[in-house]
């Protein structure tokens, strides 16, 4: 076996990253880059597979929707408690794949693989793929599968995900392995870009955007309109949208969600805490826009994720 991802990104490059954006903030910057984007395109054309790069702290579901998913996960996402199975394989793949490739299989027979993301010596998240049978699926794991559903208590059209399941896409260990190399040696392209948003932070970013996120960061429970965080950093709100967006790759709306989103994860974690006392915290109007952003961002609702971290300390 040859070194692992980890330390041939290390030896890239050895030294620690001073990050000023979040490890969440900088894996969205990287999936807006033109780079990740043609190289996901390509990879999708090329095998068939879905491919994701998520942030560490991501207890979400990171094929939903996008291009090859597979259909069965796709049907399975959509109901609570198959879903919340799915959660803990990608959990569990994220607790293990830290510092090299990992690959583990679900309940249903499908395999995922994640693929450390590393600028330096920092973790920023993982490249995934996956959704994949490595052998073709048969009526006996079917029927194993479905009693399992059954026993869940999981409302599903069986006929439906009979035919979802034995649709899924199935190549043999070698070849999906060699489809893992590619991720890897992509991993390590990848963190050379990182590295140069890196050095651009450090020493480009424009004062303006400096000072709004200061502002958030000091002010994110209060009414943060961008009209009003314009004028505090004295510019239009016209020019002031512009460099805020081209300067993160997030309209100031949605970086703002994100941190009071981040903050609200860290309040979730004392359970004297009521939800809608936390939503009100951090700077939502309503409840019901709190769960509706939390979920889009989280991939989860707040209760669910309280229950994951809570779970997780015991």
């Amino acid at each position: 076996m040859g070194e692992s991802t980890a330390c041939r990104q290390q030896k890239v490059h050895n030294k620690k990253p001073n990050m000023k954006t979040s490890p969440r903030e900088f894996v969205d910057r990287l999936s807006q880059s033109r780079i990740f984007q043609d190289y996901e395109r390509a990879f999708n054309e090329a095998t068939g597979l879905p491919l994701s790069i998520t942030p560490t702290q991501n207890w979400g579901l990171p094929h939903h929707e996008k291009a090859n998913e597979n259909p069965f996960c796709n049907i399975m996402a959509k109901t609570s408690k198959a879903c919340a199975a799915c959660l803990e394989v990608q959990q569990k793949l994220a607790s293990e794949g830290r510092e090299a490739p990992v690959t583990t299989t679900c309940f249903a027979g499908l395999c995922d693989t994640v693929v450390p993301l590393r600028v330096g010596d920092e973790l920023l998240g993982f490249l995934q793929t996956g959704q994949v049978a490595m052998e073709a699926p048969s009526d006996e794991q079917f029927n194993r599968m479905s009693r399992q559903l059954i026993k869940w208590g999981v409302d599903v059209d069986l006929k439906e995900l009979r035919e979802a399941y034995f649709n899924s896409r199935v190549m043999s260990p070698e070849q999906y392995q060699a489809f893992v190399r590619l991720i890897e040696t992509f991993a390590e392209h990848l963190a050379l870009v990182g590295n140069r948003i890196l050095i651009h932070e450090e020493n480009d970013e424009n004062p303006v955007v400096r000072r709004a996120r200061r502002i958030v960061e000091d002010h994110h429970s209060e009414n943060l309109s961008l009209e009003k965080v314009a004028g505090m950093v004295n510019t239009s709100t016209y020019y002031f949208c512009k460099l805020f967006k081209k300067a993160t790759g997030m309209t100031f709306t949605e970086y703002l969600g994100r941190s009071r989103v981040e903050r609200a994860k860290e309040l979730l974690t004392n359970p004297n805490l009521r939800v809608s006392e936390i939503a009100f915290e951090v700077g939502f109007e309503s409840l019901s826009q709190f769960n509706r952003t939390f979920r889009q961002i989280a991939g989860c609702s707040p209760t669910q994720y309280r229950h994951h971290e809570n779970r997780e300390n015991e």
